[in-house]
């Protein structure tokens, strides 16, 4: 549909780029949307299951985590985390105040719109927020019981 650029190896990832990593260390804030504009968005697909193998290959790149969101895929309908990578691309997007492109990119999927339903008022918030610090403090507001198992290892 041409709204998006695939990449089929490492290589290929535009140095610089944000790529979205369930498992970094650094928080997605809206202050990333200097360097998304420059070098771009990546969203890897791939299963869950062999989730942590592929991300760790791509330890060296610029990765971001998405903070904590309810899934509205079919497979992980309001499980915390467990997004498609359709519904995480947009997420990055809406927070990094591109909120048109990724409402676009939800109407791919007859449920992907249900996203923002369920995840409105966290991302409006996140998208305010443009440090990992308040971030944080978002997602312990917003989903108290996840942040607090995220705090204790």
């Amino acid at each position: 549909m041409r709204l998006a650029t695939p990449v089929y190896r490492r290589s290929q990832i535009p140095k610089g780029a944000l790529v979205l990593d369930p498992y970094s260390e650094r928080l997605l804030t809206s202050s990333g949307r200097e360097t998304a504009l420059r070098y771009g968005i990546v969203a890897v697909d791939c299963s869950w299951r062999n989730s942590k193998t592929v991300f760790l290959t791509l330890s060296k790149v610029n990765g971001r985590k998405l903070p904590t969101l309810l899934a509205a895929n079919p497979v992980n309908y309001a499980r915390r985390g467990m997004l498609s990578s359709l519904e995480a691309l947009s997420a990055a997007l809406y927070i990094l105040g591109f909120k048109e492109e990724a409402q676009r990119l939800l109407r791919i999927f007859k449920w992907a719109p249900h996203f923002l339903g369920l995840n409105r008022e966290p991302l409006d918030a996140y998208a305010e927020a443009a440090d990992e610090e308040r971030m944080v403090k978002l997602m312990g507001e917003f989903f108290p019981e996840s942040h607090a198992a995220t705090q204790d290892g």
